[in-house]
């Protein structure tokens, strides 16, 4: 096997894996930066603006700006939304229940891409649809409430952000083609643009804190978001949807055991069974559509 066929195999998949695990450890630098006074709206507002301000003379210089269309502004906006309702509810809920809730988006992804892209839905593919709204149910069910229904900002947000990444993932694949820079650069701006909505939206003071809150903040972003993005986008380029979505699963092993060993976090008997109910229809029916 020739060295570059080695590069086109497995450098993809390391990408995926590098990326699951920066989102899978991420929500604790997170929650001591909101610990610190900076909530994760704000958090995420100085780490891409310290993206966009690091990359934009390379975006002036490649003319990325004159190169804007409906489907990249469209992977900016569910770029965007991903982040913002992701991380959030990472902060707002319990992490491995948001992670789960979450990932739910291999499903969405897998009917978008059966839509949007004419990839071949099985009826295994539907089995598995089937099992994960079962698990979704199961983790969701509260028997003082009744309906199994999103209970709290947490879960809502979750559902939300694993909607926006079945996008954002649908998206990266057709415009498998457009430049890397330029996609990335697109999320970039995606996520800056909604933060600040978000932040106008809630009339959200700029926060009184440290220097060094700031500062880690705007490193998050410069050392930490750019390498996660490149590596994600590079990575659903180069594989079909039903590979990248078995191998993004990963990012839930890096959750359980980073909320184990950093929080004082229980999953119930119910969250157990439901969220083992969704890993196993994200992979079944990646699985299944790899036929």
């Amino acid at each position: 096997m020739t060295t570059k066929l080695k590069t086109e195999i497995y450098l993809p998949t390391l990408c995926l894996l590098f990326s699951a695990a920066m989102w899978g450890l991420i929500w604790y630098p997170l929650r001591l930066l909101d610990e610190a006074g900076m909530s994760a709206v704000w958090s995420l507002f100085v780490m891409y603006l310290s993206v966009v301000v690091f990359s934009f003379p390379l975006m002036i210089k490649r003319r990325l700006f004159s190169q804007i269309n409906w489907e990249l502004a469209g992977l900016a906006l569910a770029a965007g939304i991903t982040s913002v309702a992701f991380l959030t509810a990472l902060i707002e809920g319990e992490v491995m229940r948001v992670m789960l809730l979450f990932y739910l988006s291999p499903i969405w992804s897998v009917l978008l891409s059966r839509w949007w892209l004419g990839e071949t839905l099985s009826p295994k593919a539907i089995v598995m649809f089937c099992f994960a709204v079962t698990g979704s149910m199961v983790m969701l069910w509260n028997p003082q409430i009744g309906l199994p229904w999103p209970s709290g900002a947490g879960d809502w947000l979750a559902l939300l952000g694993s909607v926006a990444f079945s996008f954002n993932n649908v998206l990266s694949r057709k415009l498998g083609n457009v430049s890397m820079t330029l996609k990335v650069g697109a999320t970039w701006w995606g996520v800056l643009l909604v933060s600040v909505l978000v932040l106008v939206g809630q009339q959200s003071g700029v926060p009184n804190v440290e220097a060094s809150v700031w500062g880690m903040a705007a490193t998050m972003g410069i050392f930490g978001m750019i390498a996660s993005n490149i590596s994600t986008l590079y990575g659903l380029a180069k594989m079909p949807i039903h590979r990248s979505a078995v191998i993004m699963l990963f990012e839930l092993v890096v959750g359980a055991v980073s909320a184990w060993l950093l929080s004082s976090e229980v999953m119930t008997i119910s969250e157990w069974i439901g969220g083992g109910l969704i890993i196993l229809a994200g992979y079944g029916v990646a699985k299944a559509e790899q036929t």
